[in-house]
């Protein structure tokens, strides 16, 4: 079984790039600054940003379905990412050096199951839940801070 996996795409935080910090606050974001890697993982182009590079920290909703799982939690975002991570069969070293909590989600965006997984364990969990065919995605959080990792599928 094939996957799909998916970084944010970077065109609904433009608008927060470049802003001071004071207009970032208006919008409950911040700007951070790498000073080591890994630490800061980008969820655009699914990578640790690179000490010195800046980051946008900000509330993001992930599952916005009214659902009783709709939810939001900070992320990071690398100021000026250009391009959202987009690949099959492929795990991002971001991802696979965190423990992550794979969260599969059915049509009516209800939680159906959910597994932890590390390192090369990850795709084969992933396989493992979109093989049910209830699974119609799955939401990759990093598991020690919960904060929403990326969004896998099966490929179209």
């Amino acid at each position: 079984m094939s996957f799909r996996l998916r970084g944010l795409s970077p065109e609904p935080f433009r608008h927060l790039f470049g802003l001071s910090d004071t207009a970032l606050r208006a919008h409950g974001a911040q700007r951070c600054v790498a000073d080591r890697t890994p630490g800061f993982p980008d969820r655009i182009e699914l990578r640790d940003a690179q000490p010195g590079e800046s980051l946008l920290l900000l509330n993001h909703v992930h599952q916005p379905a009214d659902t009783p799982y709709r939810a939001s939690h900070a992320i990071f975002v690398r100021e000026g990412a250009q391009s959202a991570y987009d690949a099959i069969d492929e795990i991002p070293e971001a991802l696979h050096r965190r423990m992550l909590s794979l969260r599969a989600f059915d049509a009516q965006h209800l939680m159906h199951a959910a597994e932890l997984a590390t390192g090369n364990a990850i795709a084969e969990t992933v396989r493992r839940l979109l093989a049910d065919p209830a699974t119609a995605y799955i939401h990759a959080h990093y598991a020690t801070r919960g904060c929403y990792a990326a969004h896998i599928e099966r490929p179209r």
